[in-house]
């Protein structure tokens, strides 16, 4: 067998990995077992592409995969699950920022695409712009949820579209002019620093409410550029993982952006979410009713049928081992327990679905909107653990509201609302939740998981 012949094969054997893969990817019981199999499938990409003739330096290629593993997977270990959203938009900013180095890199080595195809100048210009876009977008993205850089829409008015548009048009015209013969370094260096402030200046206007679709929207981007460097460097593996991402990143962002009933430019035009955490106004009827957590107990013990929705209040908390503890002795009680999971709940897609996992909710137990939204008028208690904007009836009833036409879980039509969070802060949106002065709503403050843990003590006692 030729050396040719054995990086083919070992390259469809990785990309039957990467699909079989990502099929466990549907479902949390093969999630990890999924993962392994495309991390297995990677490793065997890795091999081939190192097999290919005139790779070069091996130590040197060997010392970036030991600094690179050395760095990742202590942090990796390390993270949070609260912390999870933004691992993933830096990571994610990571495989852009690599790419767009390689384009530059090809760029010199090549003087300036002199003597290579048309494509091969193109794809690699393209992989600049875009992996430059996504790698600073994504450090934005990343500095918004780690509340380093303000939450909310941060941007220069009615001058903000122009001026991503100009910075658009001098990306481009750097490209066309390298494609067009020109090679002075200046032209790659503009081109990658102009592609950096457009990734800088299309996130910072995108509020907090959106950035689950934004890290979806640069992780489809990524793929995206990855595939075209891959087509200029002629790598088989590029090509088809970056076309997996790519495809798998922009179905993702289509449905969540429906899950909003927003369209994704719209999103990418920003101005949506404040998160500017300020207190909502309490005065005559518009004040909130506090509960206990004997009183909560006894609701939740004499229903029939309970809800807990959760949302980023319950990850900041880490409550979901108590919300399942809870849980579990309600339905030793006889009553039935589902959790209502909505499409954009916490910072990233499948937020509350990972949480859940990892305390061993039965995956039949959570219920996505639209199966769990007729349940509500027939539900006993709705618990809120934690979750604003996606449970603010004010998105189907004031068309004032800049949430109004998102589609919400119906908490509010349950018979009764116990809401659970620290204070009377807004959510990502920064618009006040209708919810929480209902007259069916009690709020029990605190820390989620300490509200919880005293919650099922009470449950315990009865």
């Amino acid at each position: 067998m030729t050396r040719d012949v054995l990086i083919q094969l070992l390259y469809i054997v990785a990309f039957a990995l990467f699909i079989y893969g990502l099929m466990g990817l549907t479902g949390p019981r093969t999630a990890v077992r999924g993962n392994w199999i495309a991390a297995t499938g990677m490793g065997v990409a890795v091999v081939a592409t190192l097999l290919t003739p005139g790779m070069g330096n091996w130590w040197l290629i060997l010392l970036g995969v030991a600094i690179g593993t050395a760095a990742g997977v202590p942090a990796a270990k390390r993270v949070k699950m609260t912390a999870m959203p933004q691992m993933v938009a830096l990571f994610n900013g990571v495989g852009g920022g690599a790419v767009a180095l390689i384009a530059w890199v090809e760029f010199r080595q090549s003087a300036g695409f002199a003597h290579e195809p048309t494509y091969v100048a193109v794809a690699s210009l393209f992989s600049a712009i875009v992996g430059s876009v996504s790698f600073w977008g994504s450090l934005v993205a990343y500095g918004k949820l780690q509340e380093i850089v303000a939450s909310r829409p941060v941007g220069v008015g009615k001058l903000q579209q122009p001026l991503n548009l100009a910075l658009l048009l001098v990306s481009v015209g750097c490209a066309a002019a390298v494609v067009a013969g020109a090679d002075s370094s200046w032209l790659i260096a503009g081109l990658l620093v102009s592609a950096a402030a457009l990734g800088v200046l299309v996130v910072l206007p995108i509020g907090g409410a959106d950035m689950p679709v934004v890290i979806s929207l640069l992780n489809a981007l990524t793929g995206l550029s990855a595939a075209a460097m891959g087509l200029a460097l002629d790598n088989t593996a590029l090509i088809v993982a970056g076309m997996i991402v790519g495809a798998s990143g922009t179905i993702l962002t289509n449905l969540m952006a429906k899950a909003m009933n927003r369209t994704i430019p719209a999103i990418v035009a920003g101005g949506f979410g404040g998160g500017s955490g300020t207190a909502l106004a309490v005065d005559g009827d518009r004040s909130v009713r506090r509960t206990s957590a004997a009183d909560a107990a006894i609701q939740l013990a004499f229903a029939n049928q309970v809800i807990i929705v959760p949302g980023y209040g319950m990850a900041v908390a880490q409550a979901q081992h108590a919300v399942r503890e809870m849980a579990d002795l309600l339905e030793d009680r006889g009553v039935t327990v589902y959790y209502a999971i909505h499409p954009v709940a916490g910072r990233m897609p499948g937020h509350m679905n990972v949480l859940l996992a990892e305390a061993d909710v039965p995956y039949e137990r959570l219920k996505e909107m639209d199966d769990i939204n007729r349940e509500f008028a027939r539900t006993d208690v709705a618990m809120v653990i934690g979750a604003n904007d996606v449970t603010n009836p004010a998105a189907r009833t004031d068309p004032d509201s800049p949430i109004y036409g998102m589609p919400i879980l119906n908490v509010d039509e349950s018979q009764s609302v116990i809401v659970l969070k620290r204070g009377m802060a807004t959510g990502f949106a920064g618009v006040d939740n209708a919810l929480y002065f209902a007259p069916k709503t009690t709020m029990l403050f605190g820390d989620a998981k300490s509200s919880v843990s005293e919650v099922t003590e009470e449950l315990k006692a009865l």
